[in-house]
């Protein structure tokens, strides 16, 4: 699978990619290193953000490519 992450919302990305993962937002916030999923669903609603460690994280332990290509 492949999205262009700039036709999405960073909410939306991450949620994504916590679904790619077929996790739960219990064990994604687990994996991350989070204390409860109450973490995940507000970077999911757009109420918290994340980093791009975070974003680098799940790419590495998932197996994600990143790619920043110039237009």
């Amino acid at each position: 699978m492949k999205i262009v992450a700039n036709d999405y919302q960073p909410k939306e990305v991450f949620k994504i990619l916590r679904e790619w993962t077929e996790l739960t937002q219990e064990e994604f916030a687990k994996e991350l290193g989070y204390k409860t999923y109450h973490s995940i669903k507000q970077i999911e609603r757009g109420v918290n953000s994340y980093s791009f460690e975070k974003l680098l994280k799940i790419a590495n332990k998932h197996n994600f490519i990143i790619t920043i290509e110039k237009k």
